[in-house]
């Protein structure tokens, strides 16, 4: 049976997390707390300045608790992962999880991927549920709206969509008007769209400074719901900033594998409720077709 370890993205960040760990990895803790330029530990365990739902803290907060937990796991001999998923940010520590990189290094790109992230500020993200993607293109071009991108598919129920802050208005209006359910997101850009373009310039210049070695287990892929191949890293985590998060089609993959396929999240739920949603609108067909 398959068994696959999941990372939650941002959106999983909590006041409070990661408490029950950094006493018992003080090394980690202290290096990143250096890397950073702050005290990470109270960031996650008060939140006194708010920051912890900003992009530039939120995502090196997730992962550097992600990667205390999975070293928890691994130090508690739990059983082992033959697949590895991440949602968005939770891609590195999957990663990580696979031996791509070591901590030292995915918080350092983390870090830079956050910075860059934080820096596309002029946009918004919505979840919209109930439109399979071709209609909700449809809809929104005979409404004339324009410059809404695809962000995420995240169920066959729920897909993801991003836009600047003055296109937005005009989305939510028009799936107003259509009946169409959704639900702005607590992030502060675009991400995962075309308006993330000079993030993934800048991000790729800076990923030539860096080495990468194979996945020691598979790691399935954002952008193409497949496992990483030999050297896709840096294309990979490039294009994971401009193109949508495929998640229906990465679990799709593994239930085609095994429909038994079982899953553990770190840190929470909402993914395996996702993954659930998935395996009870998968037929044996779609699976078959995503082998």
């Amino acid at each position: 049976m398959v068994f696959a370890i999941l990372f939650p993205g941002q959106g999983a960040q909590f006041r409070g997390m990661g408490a029950d760990l950094f006493n018992r990895y003080p090394g980690l803790t202290q290096f990143a707390c250096d890397l950073l330029g702050y005290d990470l530990v109270a960031l996650c365990r008060d939140d006194p300045d708010g920051l912890l739902a900003s992009t530039r803290y939120t995502q090196p907060a997730l992962y550097t608790v992600q990667a205390l937990q999975m070293f928890e796991r691994t130090h508690r001999e739990e059983r082992p992962a033959d697949y590895y998923l991440g949602h968005s940010i939770g891609e590195y520590n999957a990663l990580l999880a696979a031996g791509v990189f070591d901590f030292a290094t995915g918080l350092r790109l983390v870090k830079k991927r956050a910075e860059l992230m934080a820096q596309a500020s002029d946009g918004g993200m919505t979840a919209v549920r109930d439109a399979p993607a071709a209609r909700l293109v449809e809809i929104l071009a005979a409404d004339g709206v324009e410059g809404v991108d695809i962000a995420g598919f995240n169920t066959d129920a729920q897909i993801v969509i991003a836009a600047p802050l003055d296109v937005l208005p005009a989305a939510h209006a028009c799936l107003e008007r259509h009946g169409i359910r959704f639900a702005p997101l607590r992030v502060s850009g675009p991400f995962h769209s075309r308006y993330m373009a000079p993030a993934r310039a800048e991000f790729e210049t800076f990923l030539t400074g860096f080495d990468f070695g194979e996945p020691s287990t598979p790691v399935i892929a954002n952008v193409t719901g497949r496992p990483y191949r030999p050297d896709e890293t840096v294309r990979l985590l490039c294009d994971q900033l401009v193109e949508p998060v495929r998640w229906t089609d990465s679990v799709r993959h593994l239930l085609a594998l095994d429909p038994r396929t079982e899953c553990e999240e770190l840190g929470g739920k909402a993914l395996l409720r996702m993954v659930e949603h998935i395996r009870a609108s998968t037929r044996p067909d779609e699976a078959r077709q995503q082998a």
